[in-house]
């Protein structure tokens, strides 16, 4: 992948209006935020500040390169910026920064994204690349310098593994460089470090570990016969391997800007014997982030399904509300492929894909499987004569953080392996036991988790003889409170129940109420657009066709990360609108469809009208609701 892929002319600001670093970060997370790259500008900034705090990214020779890799990022991207007179960065040579280069990977970032990250970190060491771009008089100059030394780069750079092979010297030297997020300071020390290792004889090879993983590693055999070894880390890395030898321990900036300093130490054996502590390893190996950051981790990469599967199902009714059943007149062959592709695979993978993630977050890649077999359990396996569906949303959320968990103790458990067994560990051992543990559970929480289903719709049909006005506050509630859940195909299975039955009022309240949750949230989007970031907004537009084609499930992105707010105000409205139909006495002869169907609405044009009147009522109430109880977004001081 080339740069200029992801450092683009809606992501430059030739001329920063930035007096101070804290002004610099704003400034350039908000043009991230503009150019549609962020999903949430608030968290991304929050992170972009904790990495500062580990150490400056200001590296020194006018250069910052401030990075993170954050679930707040929709697109990997660079985000540059020029400040003329320069400002102060901290940089570690206390010297003014000019340049800036903001870097926003995904948590998920790929090998492409990563290496073309990576390359511009190493192409900064260039004094003349630098130069060209503080001479750029337009932001098209700014690219066609990146493109000219990324073609320079091609045809006569050799890839960093042959540039580190050891050339002979009296002194053998090894070194090992590593940052937080493994995209910048890591790739810019290892250059560093070779080029001037170079320069001055001596024989070295450096290890970095990046975000696409360790790259060339350091042997058992080349550790034995190394005089010293330099590790420039701001993160953790193997230092068991080192027990025994001179270990010169320092951050990764210092690399870029003390080398030579180093080298002459390390040539000197100037450093320590280290002596490793494996209680030091026992203690950090928990995982890291909160709560929020594994939710986000899950909703950002359950919202595809969420968006493609419902909007397809949405296309599917424009044939009939029965154009997928082969039994209808209405049956279209097309629309019930469509159908089956958003309903019967993209809505079937939702939460799976919800679950895996958020133990992916939790536990890195070995929590991926059993976080997928755990949400997989959540919606097929219920153990409940009668009921379907399992425990739908709520339970792929505690699947996904079941699975993370217990894959951490599993990784603990069996970090006590002999070396010559740890190999095995990511391929066997822990998806082995990890899957089964998380498995068991689930599958002894889920019936007791989907019998709530069975007990409500048990309770509803015992409600015939009461105040229907009431019935219809409690059926629209339902239908908000867990979004496709346990809870709300309860009161959908009762509306069917009551269809059957040829009593239309209840299934007519209970798709009213449906729809209103994502209407709600939507229509909160526009009219307090202070209050949610730019993909929320986005996200928004698409929620107005969920809703108005009754798929509750528009919401659920919405909910997942900020159930606080979004539940009770979705819950509100849903339960008003649900009142309403039934004050209005108003049927409904069809089971789904939304507003294609409300030409089917009992009694004419005046209740198809009280209908659309109840549905406006909720989701405004839900809107209005939910922007009073969200906060302004502003960026962290």
């Amino acid at each position: 992948m080339k740069i200029t892929q992801l450092l683009t002319e809606e992501t430059i600001i030739l001329n920063l209006d930035a007096t101070s670093k804290q002004q610099v970060l704003e400034e350039l997370t908000g043009q991230l935020e503009q150019a549609g790259k962020l999903v949430d500008r608030q968290a991304f900034l929050k992170d972009i500040l904790t990495r500062e705090n580990q150490s400056t990214t200001g590296i020194g020779e006018g250069i910052a390169i401030p990075h993170a890799k954050s679930v707040a990022v929709y697109a990997p991207a660079i985000a540059f910026g020029r400040s003329e007179h320069g400002l102060d960065y901290e940089s570690l040579d206390g010297q003014p920064a000019h340049l800036f280069f903001m870097i926003a990977a995904t948590e998920g970032a790929n090998d492409d994204h990563l290496e073309a990250l990576s390359r511009l970190a190493t192409f900064l060491m260039d004094e003349k690349f630098r130069s060209r771009i503080l001479a750029a008089s337009s932001k098209q100059q700014v690219l066609q310098a990146i493109t000219d030394k990324e073609m320079e780069a091609e045809g006569s750079e050799k890839p960093l593994e042959e540039k580190d092979e050891p050339r002979s010297s009296a002194k053998k030297i090894l070194a090992v460089t590593a940052c937080p997020t493994g995209i910048a300071h890591t790739y810019m020390a290892a250059e560093k470090l070779n080029d001037r290792a170079k320069e001055l004889g001596i024989t070295l090879k450096v290890e970095t570990n990046g975000s696409s993983g360790v790259k060339n590693r350091l042997t058992d055999a080349e550790i034995a016969e190394a005089e010293a070894i330099i590790v420039a880390a701001d993160t953790k890395v193997d230092m068991a391997r080192f027990d025994g030898k001179h270990v010169i321990q320092t951050a990764v900036g210092k690399a870029i800007y003390e080398t030579d300093d180093l080298l002459n130490r390390a040539v000197n054996q100037d450093a320590p014997i280290y002596k490793h502590d494996k209680s030091k390893d026992e203690a950090s190996s928990s995982g890291k982030g909160g709560f929020y950051k594994h939710l986000m981790n899950g909703v950002s990469n359950m919202l595809p399904f969420v968006v493609g599967g419902g909007i397809l199902i949405a296309i599917s009714f424009f044939w009939g509300i029965n154009a997928s059943n082969p039994d209808s007149p209405e049956y279209n062959e097309f629309a019930a492929m469509l159908n089956t592709i958003g309903g019967g695979n993209a809505f079937f993978l939702m939460v799976p894909v919800l679950a895996g993630f958020i133990a992916m977050s939790i536990a890195e890649r070995p929590g991926f499987a059993p976080g997928m077999v755990g949400g997989l359990i959540a919606i097929t396996v219920t153990g409940v004569e009668g009921a379907s569906g399992g425990s739908g949303f709520l339970g792929g959320l505690i699947a996904g953080f079941l699975a993370g968990y217990v894959t951490l103790l599993v990784k603990k458990v069996f970090s006590r392996l002999p070396n010559s067994l740890e190999g095995l560990n990511p391929v066997l051992f822990f998806p082995v036991f990890s899957i089964a543990i998380t498995g068991i559970i689930m599958m002894l929480v889920n019936p007791e988790l989907t019998k709530v289903y069975t007990g409500i719709s048990s309770f509803l049909e015992s409600l015939g003889g009461t105040n229907l006005v009431l019935v219809g506050l409690l059926l629209g509630g339902m239908m908000a409170i867990d979004m496709g859940g346990p809870v709300n195909k309860a009161a959908y299975t009762f509306g069917i129940a009551m269809l059957d039955a040829q009593n239309f009022n209840f299934i007519a309240t209970v798709m009213a109420a449906g729809m209103v949750p994502p209407l709600g949230v939507a229509i909160s989007t526009t009219l307090f657009k202070n209050k949610f970031t730019k993909p929320e907004r986005e996200a928004g537009k698409t929620a107005y066709v969920l809703g108005a084609s009754f798929i509750t499930e528009g919401v659920i992105p919405f909910a997942a990360a900020d159930p606080a707010r979004v539940i009770p105000a979705s819950v509100a409205g849903a339960a008003v609108t649900g009142a309403l139909v039934m004050l209005f006495d108003i049927g409904l002869r069809a089971p789904h469809g939304g507003i294609f169907v409300i030409g089917l609405v009992d009694g004419g044009a005046i209740n198809i009208l009280l209908y659309a009147f109840a549905i406006l009522v909720g989701s405004f109430i839900t809107a209005i609701t939910l922007g009073f109880l969200k906060k302004k977004i502003v960026i962290a001081a």
